[in-house]
């Protein structure tokens, strides 16, 4: 991945798009990411609202989440070895 081209909500799909420079894009599929982090309807609207007003800041807010988990699998995975 590259510089970083846009980032916005695609209402077709449900996804926020991150497009790079490269031509690789990653789309967040909004309905899976509220289904594992929000636990109630004011979470979800605070999600909801980062999806319409700051879709990179939800994409940052995902990945960050993301890659916080796989380094926790991977310590656990470690620790078991």
């Amino acid at each position: 991945m590259k510089t970083l081209i846009s980032c916005a909500y695609n209402m077709d799909n449900c996804c926020v798009e991150v497009k790079f420079s490269d031509g690789s894009m990653i789309a967040i599929d909004t309905i899976v990411v509220e289904n594992e982090i929000a636990d109630n309807m004011y979470q979800r609207s605070e999600l909801d609202y980062l999806i319409y007003n700051a879709p990179l800041e939800y994409a940052d807010l995902y990945l960050e989440r993301r890659s916080r988990n796989l380094f926790e699998n991977c310590n656990r995975i470690q620790a078991l070895g």
